[in-house]
């Protein structure tokens, strides 16, 4: 089992990280801070050199190979973004690497890894399915596995993110969110800001959907997809436990919002680990008092989830609203909803007519309308006025 790395340990991976990892800037958001009721700042990470922290944690172990160990190379398991830190990691060293992820992993994490000229290997749902896979390879090659998050050099590495905070953030009573999966990233920013700002608040955010830092057990999928680990190190629990103030939950829906806010107002593409702590200080989980940052831990999202979160979000918010009317079944109906929808200022996306397979009379029809709204209190309005009309409206979620 690991051991907890020191700040001396954290300040030496930062020397190693020198011209390697980026200073990734702290930005306010004027938008963030409106809706949250207190003064909001993003340390955009999803900057940072293959598009997440963990090049921090991955360099500084690969950088402390014995030369045998860099002969045999490596390989590790990730849910994406570890894999592709580790792939950038060994082709700078000229060593060979393997990396296993989820059969589900987005292409963008896969491709950026093979780019980087890593083996890539397929194996399970998640990343605990990874590990095994791994560690028969570890078996069968003699490879150095690099642990995303249960190892000393890992966990110091993820640190320097730390380091970097405790000279951007202002000084007074604050709060920091960070995104917990195994918790090498909260354990090392834990340990920094224990060490040098003390009077700062850490709390840690993980999936509603696999949170077993918060005590619940895993219960599906979840577009967080780079947090959601069900079974973390003895190690990061017993640093945790002793340095957050907190762990809190946020659920796929608040976590789609964020992206899309963020996305929107932000002008930053964030992944769903990334945009959990924005989710948890939205909805009001962060506690404490003051300003609090959020650790946009990664940006790494492929078009696919992208344009189905932006979707989801979207709708979850208001601003797409789908509703079933129950329609008489005669020429002009439809037009004269068409003249409800356009005297609200909404837009028509798109509307299908259901005629079979539906509970609906003789002489009805059902009409199924996407619409393109300004938010939720827009969508309540034309809900209204199309009740108001004579409809039976239904909304579709």
């Amino acid at each position: 089992m690991s051991e907890r790395p020191t700040i001396a340990e954290v300040r030496a991976a930062q020397e190693r990280l020198h011209g390697i990892a980026r200073v990734t800037p702290v930005y306010p958001s004027e938008t963030l801070s409106r809706l949250a009721g207190r003064p909001v700042l993003l340390k955009a990470e999803n900057l940072q050199r293959t598009g997440a922290f963990k090049i921090r944690g991955a360099y500084n172990t690969i950088a402390q190979l014995s030369a045998d160990e860099r002969d045999r190379g490596v390989v590790t398991a990730s849910a994406g973004n570890h894999g592709q830190a580790v792939a950038w990691a060994a082709r700078e060293a000229g060593i060979g690497a393997t990396i296993v992820v989820p059969e589900a992993a987005p292409m963008a994490k896969v491709e950026a890894a093979r780019g980087y000229g890593a083996t890539v290997e397929l194996a399970g749902e998640g990343f605990d399915d990874t590990v095994a896979l791994a560690r028969a390879r570890e078996q069968e090659t003699g490879a150095t596995f690099v642990h995303a998050f249960d190892d000393q050099r890992v966990i110091a590495g993820q640190g320097t993110l730390g380091l970097e905070l405790a000279g951007q953030l202002p000084s007074g009573e604050l709060t920091v969110v960070v995104p917990v999966g195994g918790g090498g990233l909260a354990s090392g920013v834990a340990i920094a800001l224990d060490a040098l700002r003390p009077e700062v608040r850490v709390v840690g955010v993980q999936s509603a959907a696999c949170a077993p830092f918060a005590g619940r057990e895993p219960s599906g999928a979840t577009i967080a997809d780079g947090i959601a680990v069900k079974h973390p190190a003895a190690v990061t629990r017993a640093i945790l436990s002793d340095l957050l103030d907190d762990v809190v939950v946020a659920d796929d829906e608040e976590i789609s919002q964020a992206i899309v806010l963020l996305l929107e107002r932000s002008k930053l593409v964030v992944e769903g680990a990334g945009a959990a702590p924005v989710a948890a200080i939205l909805a009001g989980r962060a506690g404490g008092a003051g300003p609090v940052c959020a650790i946009l831990a990664g940006g790494n999202i492929d078009a696919t989830t992208m344009s189905s979160v932006i979707r989801y979000g979207m709708t979850a918010s208001g601003r797409y609203l789908v509703v079933a009317l129950l329609i008489p079944d005669r020429p002009g109906e439809l037009a004269r909803i068409v003249g409800l929808i356009a005297e609200q200022r909404a837009n028509i996306l798109s509307i299908q007519h259901h005629r079979e397979g539906r509970n609906i009379g003789v002489l009805e029809t059902e009409a199924e309308l996407t619409l393109e709204t300004r938010g939720e209190e827009h969508a309540q309005t034309l809900i209204r006025a199309l009740a108001e009309a004579g409809y039976t409206v239904r909304r579709l979620r």
